[in-house]
């Protein structure tokens, strides 16, 4: 308790973290100190010293630390985050008995109480990210912790903080046997090509699993797909898998051609059968109106925050227009995938991009269904932006 460094929570902030907000932020805080080391345990307490919770302090794009504890006597030692992660794993008992997926996420952050800190499992595999320098100072209890509660054919890890202004993507084997990559990996029986040894980035994002198998079982069949911002073109196989006569993968990385490649490779597909095409989605826009190309269902899933050399693209700004170029390539009675992993507005705000897209473009449409993160993604709902998935099935009405 005495090396702990005292933070105090402005009054109208103090019932928020007392019903379990986790996110320790400069705006609720008297005494924000920056200079503090990061994975420095902070003690929280009200405007009287009353005792509130405990975290860490660590610097990331959220916030300052996260709380771990609300228990004012619970040691912050190896045995915390055994049971932290014997919770987690516990919770995720039915996705390590499920023969048809073996890649999904075990640790999600706050939402197992381990803000900072995501754990994933492909194969025997798991993958350790960590987000701060100050989460990354627990490193031997968690990593101590995981060895000791599961079987494992390898630990990796992978340091998404800055160090020296630089940040971190080397190859980080922690234990085990070195794999050899990629791994096949798979989701609802579709195969997956994973590299745990490259940048920060593993192939997959695996937060879009239901939105995946949903395309595969009830939209492909017979129709021509357009998947922009393809990275690996994970939307493009199961669409391909689930009976699409064509699907067109755009995305501005060179990576994306022989990665998307590989993809349709380890699942026995032709590839050749497939546009795989390297450039900016706006610009390929442009050409399919000129071109008249016209796709039963277009696939959006651009990042939240994206820059290229013409253009800067913000989903909170920039969705709305992205709708819209969308809207005319899409054929009528068409679908169009409308996801966004912005956690910075909700789900209600973000369909009413969705609204003044088709109101602006003078065309009337209709939600089908919606999907936010799959059950492995665990969040809480004290925290509600770490729900950060929206994806909403829009039909374009003739």
């Amino acid at each position: 308790m005495k090396n702990d460094v005292c933070f105090t929570v402005k009054g109208k902030f103090v019932n928020k973290y007392r019903s379990g907000y986790p996110l320790i932020s400069r705006e609720a805080l008297i005494n924000l100190d920056e200079g503090t080391e990061e994975g420095t345990l902070v003690r929280l307490v009200d405007e009287r010293n009353k005792f509130i919770a405990r975290g860490y302090f660590g610097k990331q794009n959220k916030g300052y630390g996260w709380v771990l504890s609300r228990n004012e006597h619970e040691p912050i030692d190896q045995r915390f985050f055994v049971n932290k992660l014997k919770e987690a794993i516990n919770d995720r008992k039915s996705f390590f008995n499920n023969p048809d997926t073996n890649a999904f996420r075990v640790v999600n952050g706050e939402g197992d109480g381990l803000g900072g800190l995501t754990i994933e499992y492909f194969d025997g595999y798991y993958l350790i990210t960590w987000y701060s320098k100050g989460i990354y100072r627990f490193r031997e209890y968690i990593i101590n912790a995981l060895k000791e509660l599961t079987p494992f054919k390898a630990i990796y890890q992978k340091k998404r903080f800055a160090v020296s202004g630089k940040y971190i993507e080397e190859d980080d084997f922690v234990a085990g046997e070195r794999g050899t990559f990629p791994i096949i990996v798979k989701e609802n029986g579709v195969n997956f090509a994973v590299y745990l040894n490259e940048s920060a980035m593993v192939g997959v994002f695996l937060d879009q699993r239901d939105v995946r198998k949903r395309i595969r079982d009830v939209y492909a069949k017979g129709k021509s797909v357009l998947n922009t911002f393809s990275y690996t073109g994970a939307f493009s196989v199961f669409a391909a898998v689930g009976g699409a006569v064509k699907t067109t993968s755009v995305d501005l990385a060179n990576r994306s051609l022989p990665k998307t490649i590989e993809q349709f490779r380890v699942n026995g597909l032709d590839d050749g059968a497939q546009d795989i095409i390297v450039e900016d989605v706006f610009h390929y826009f442009k050409y399919a109106v000129k071109k008249q190309l016209l796709f039963d269902m277009v696939i959006l899933d651009p990042p939240s925050f994206a820059r290229s050399k013409k253009m800067v693209f913000s989903a909170e700004k920039d969705y709305k227009n992205l709708l819209k170029e969308a809207i005319a390539i899409t054929e009528d009675e068409g679908v169009i995938v409308a996801s966004t992993n912005s956690s910075s507005f909700n789900m209600t705000k973000f369909k009413s991009f969705i609204d003044q897209a088709f109101k602006e473009t003078s065309r009337n449409y209709q939600v089908v269904e919606e999907f936010s993160l799959p059950k492995d993604f665990k969040t809480i709902k004290e925290f509600p932006e770490g729900n950060y998935l929206k994806v909403v099935f829009i039909k374009k009405l003739s």
